[in-house]
């Protein structure tokens, strides 16, 4: 049997990457953290065929795939297939945890209904706007936009499906209204949503622990147990060293040597509580900040062995690689590359 850091490469489609389009890729995770815009990107373009930077951004540019706050909440790459129904799950839980902040900014549910309705207004007949953009109509209607008020208005509307983003504009995020960017999908009962969420996060994460699952979405761990129970028999259960994961079938055949340059936030390391499966405690501190910044890593044979960085000049990309071991030799680095060098469709700099 395959290590557990192996089985996950497997099943989030990091080996033998197979989706055709980049919307795929977003779909079978169920969401992709993205605040790092060009890495989430590339988190997209390492599980797609042939992807190009270009193809993913046109893919978010026409819709094709989401990027909003949800799940913990942090920025998310969703399906607009999927957006509705897991908003209608996360939000019940953020709007507590962000109520503190709005009553000290004197933001009360009243005026934030109203402020969901002004940027409705503002945003209708397909208008792609900038934050800046919005605050300068807000003002306009007597909203006080001052102080980090601006972040909590956008993240409440963000989190009651009124505004998703939208077309960049050059290199700043734009909103727009999410009825206007994604068709009307199915409704489902909370218990239903619950199961598609977990059945979605084993799915494609695992093999992964119950408490993997409760930091990945969110939920209370209640919440997150019933989810669990409501998929158990879709998944297999797997013990290794006391601990039980839950996963779809797991591979036999033997992975040959390989090597990933995965990008900041990757699932691969950041939708796990433990990730001693792939990261040596060792290491930690290096790939994750105490601020909780997750660097681009090089995977090798399920193992987190080093971090990686670009520059990107015109038509070349420089690659700097840092191994945590002096000397340690990657297989197929050189493949791994290039593979990110066409993903920008540049050459890379000697």
């Amino acid at each position: 049997m395959l290590t557990i850091a192996n089985q996950r490469l497997i099943n989030q489609k990091i080996f033998n990457r197979e989706f055709p389009i980049p919307e795929d890729a977003v779909h079978h995770l169920g969401a992709v953290q993205a605040q790092d815009y060009s890495m989430a990107k590339w988190a997209v373009g390492v599980r797609t065929k042939n992807a190009t930077d270009a193809l993913v951004e046109q893919a978010l540019e026409e819709g094709r795939i989401l990027r909003t706050h949800i799940l913990r909440p942090t920025w998310h790459l969703v399906s607009p297939k999927d957006i509705r129904w897991m908003l209608a799950l996360s939000a019940p839980h953020i709007h507590p945890l962000n109520a503190h902040y709005c009553r000290k900014l004197e933001l009360t549910d009243q005026l934030l209904q109203k402020i969901d309705e002004l940027i409705t207004r503002i945003l209708e007949g397909e208008k792609h706007l900038t934050k800046a953009e919005i605050m300068d109509e807000l003002t306009k209607n007597g909203i006080n936009t001052s102080d980090s008020r601006g972040t909590h208005i956008l993240i409440h509307a963000e989190l009651n499906g009124v505004i998703c983003n939208g077309k960049r504009q050059g290199n700043q995020i734009t909103y727009a209204l999410l009825d206007e960017r994604a068709l009307p999908t199915p409704t489902y009962s909370r218990e239903e949503s619950l199961g598609l969420l977990a059945r979605r996060y084993f799915q494609s994460h695992g093999p992964a622990t119950l408490q993997d699952f409760i930091w990945w979405s969110g939920l209370k761990t209640s919440d997150a147990r019933m989810a669990l129970e409501s998929v158990k028999k879709e998944l297999n259960q797997l013990t290794v060293n006391d601990i039980t994961y839950w996963c779809p079938d797991t591979s036999t055949q033997p992975m040959p040597p390989c090597t990933f340059l995965l990008p900041a936030f990757d699932e691969f390391m950041v939708s796990y509580k433990d990730r001693k499966a792939s990261l040596d405690s060792n290491n930690n501190a290096s790939a994750i900040t105490a601020n909780g910044i997750f660097k681009p890593i090089i995977v090798v044979n399920g193992k987190v062995e080093g971090l990686w960085n670009r520059t990107i000049k015109k038509d070349k990309v420089a690659i700097e690689t840092h191994f945590f071991q002096p000397h340690f030799e990657a297989p197929q680095l050189e493949e791994a590359l290039q593979t990110y060098a066409t993903f920008l469709e540049k050459e890379i700099a000697n």
